[in-house]
């Protein structure tokens, strides 16, 4: 009779256990790899002396970043929040926006919320760079290789341009083994810090916070400045809300549960070494250097093996999550339209971007060749990540303060207060690198905010015509002409308003056919879901379709008008001629024209198109 009921529930734990794994291969790669070079970069770069108090202090605050920053801002409270199951910076801007009265406000949230996008690709570039490097420099403490010191660098930019190259091809075939390989790489670090604190349990007293308090107050200042190297222990605790709609919030968290532990193990085996072995401060990773004194040669290279996998399926999240963050931004119209490739005919969230796939590309290498080492990069990464964790902590405070959940905007409160500390401390960083993330987040905030205000004056200066007087037009017009068989179709942006392109079309070069269509495409809040409907005839021969998209949805237009019966003669589609003295109108007149046009985005059928020019002065 129990037969059936546990069949289900074995079915249940294998999903959720998958789930879990894949979880482990998507969203933790970046904070998984970040035990090769956290505490290297503290030790050597803010010259701490390795005694046991300053090992305790370090390590309890390695333990409570992850705990404060990860585990309470982005586990518990962040995660709590979402549209459709989706997470991110945008998706915290579309709760928000609702719930504010005041325009000031919304602009506000919206600045806010362009600058976590911008900071995150500020981000997006190191990671790749330090995580490939310090897994490539690993290859040093392999007796006889010493003098591949040279080489490094080349490595670490081949396996940069192959990680690129092989982009187009999407991941849906091999990020089948992500999930196992980074979690055979969790339990590894699990088991050898493990092994590392049975020979100095002392290092258990860190998990109190007072050791990681005392280290502050006993070094002052440069215990506040320590804070910015502590800080490389959190880095990519951001995609546990960012990936939340890919895998969904509870495979998210059980596996962070599991990845908390194993991290915590491995810091605690790592600061065990380190006091006996006061030395390996100053190597290039005490990771390694931990490895490479409790095991043999060969399993030391086995393990470099793993580390370098873990390290390009971390640089592999984060350039995925890079193209939907610019996916979103294209839907949601703060990004002009890039050339979107589809990679996966079952995973809708799966595209490549050429343009910012190459980008991203030269940007990883040129830091690289920059900085050379993974400590020097060290010395400049982290400030993008506090910047991007400390609006994430005001959004979702703003939020919780506005739902009335008290207990929650307290919480998030004290977390946001910690990321602006980091943040601070952080600051420090700026004269030794730091800058680079800076000028990095600022080519794509410039590019926002260049974008969305060339819109919106474009916008004012096109001058629709209201449909109500166009119609007046229309239906004179209509009566008279001579009309062309079959249908046509006009692309708009807002029902309300008839551009100019449709006016000159049907009035000025007396273009008319039997069936005009006025097609809509509208990007609702939440992320999924596509309807395309008919919205009634407003005049003879002239109708309205609308199609209704998530943001996150990869558009078939084509397909959607074939379902709805229409079947185009002709599709028409407005292209504006920007003329200006403006500098930065001049810049988003070369975005506009560099950028594929709406018709080109959704790839409709060339043979179809016309495009009708506007010359528009700026």
């Amino acid at each position: 009779m129990d037969a059936a009921p546990t069949v289900l529930k074995n079915s249940d734990f294998l999903k959720q256990a998958k789930d879990i794994v894949k979880s482990l291969g998507v969203v933790f790669g970046d904070i998984g790899t970040s035990p090769i070079y956290t505490l290297v970069t503290i030790f050597s770069n803010f010259l701490i002396e390795p005694t046991l108090p300053s090992i305790l202090g370090i390590i309890s605050l390695v333990i409570w970043t992850l705990v404060v920053l990860v585990m309470i801002q982005y586990a518990w409270l962040a995660m709590s929040l979402g549209k459709k199951g989706e997470g991110g910076t945008i998706v915290l801007k579309e709760l928000l926006v609702p719930l504010l009265k005041s325009p000031q406000r919304v602009y506000i949230v919206t600045i806010l919320s362009f600058v976590g996008i911008a900071l995150f690709f500020g981000d997006g570039v190191i990671t790749p760079a330090i995580s490939i490097l310090s897994a490539v420099e690993g290859i040093l403490l392999v007796p006889g290789c010493s003098h591949f010191a040279h080489y490094t660098m080349f490595f670490a930019c081949l396996i940069t341009v192959l990680l690129f190259i092989l982009q187009h091809r999407g991941t849906e075939r091999i990020s089948i083994a992500f999930g196992p390989i980074m979690s055979t790489w969790f339990i590894s670090l699990a088991v050898f810090g493990l092994i590392s604190l049975y020979q100095a349990p002392v290092l258990l007293m860190a998990v109190s916070p007072w050791y990681g308090l005392a280290f502050i107050v006993k070094h002052k200042f440069t215990g506040f400045l320590v804070l910015s190297g502590v800080i490389l222990c959190a880095t990519g605790g951001e995609a546990l809300y960012a990936d939340m709609g890919h895998l969904g919030r509870k495979p998210i968290r059980r596996a962070w549960y599991l990845v908390f532990v194993a991290l915590i193990l491995n810091y605690l085996g790592q600061g065990a070494f380190l006091l006996q072995n006061p030395h390996a401060a100053g190597r290039a990773s005490v990771l390694y250097e931990m490895i490479m004194g409790h095991t043999s040669l060969t399993v030391y290279i086995v393990f470099l093996v793993l580390s370098l996998m873990a390290t390009v399926i971390a640089s592999q999240s984060l350039i995925s999550g890079m193209f939907s963050v610019v996916y979103q931004g294209i839907t949601t119209n703060i990004m002009p339209m890039f050339k979107v490739d589809y990679t996966s005919s079952k995973l809708r969230t799966q595209v490549y971007i050429r343009s910012v796939n190459w980008v991203l590309m030269f940007s990883v290498l040129f830091m690289i060749l920059l900085f050379k080492h993974s400590n020097n990069l060290a010395s400049a990464y982290g400030l993008a990540v506090t910047g991007t964790m400390s609006i994430t902590g005001i959004m979702i405070t703003w939020i919780f303060w506005l739902r009335h959940n008290m207990l929650k905007m307290l919480m998030s409160s004290g977390c946001t207060i910690v990321g602006l500390t980091f943040f601070l401390a952080g600051l420090s960083k700026f004269p030794e690198g730091g800058y680079w993330s800076v000028i990095i987040a600022l080519c794509p905030l410039l590019l926002i905010l260049t974008y969305t205000a060339g819109q919106r004056r474009l916008l004012n200066a096109l001058q629709p015509t209201p449909v109500e007087l166009f119609l007046e037009n229309y239906e004179t017009h209509y009566e008279t002409a001579t009309k062309l068989k079959g249908s046509a179709l006009f692309f708009v942006r807002d029902i309300k308003m008839v551009p100019p392109y449709i006016t000159q079309t049907m009035f000025k070069n007396n273009i008319l056919y039997e069936d005009n269509i006025l097609i809509s495409v509208v990007t609702r809040d939440d992320p999924f879901g596509v309807i395309g409907f008919f919205k009634g005839n407003l005049a003879p021969g002239f109708r309205v379709f609308e199609i209704h998209m998530g943001y996150m949805e990869m558009l078939d237009i084509e397909k959607i008008l074939r379902n709805a019966g229409i079947e185009p003669t002709v599709m028409f589609y407005g292209l504006e001629e920007i003329v200006t003295k403006n500098f930065v109108w001049k810049v988003f007149s070369f975005i506009k024209h560099i950028s594929p046009s709406f018709v080109q985005f959704y790839k409709l059928p060339p043979e179809k198109l016309h495009g009708v020019i506007t010359a528009i002065e700026l």
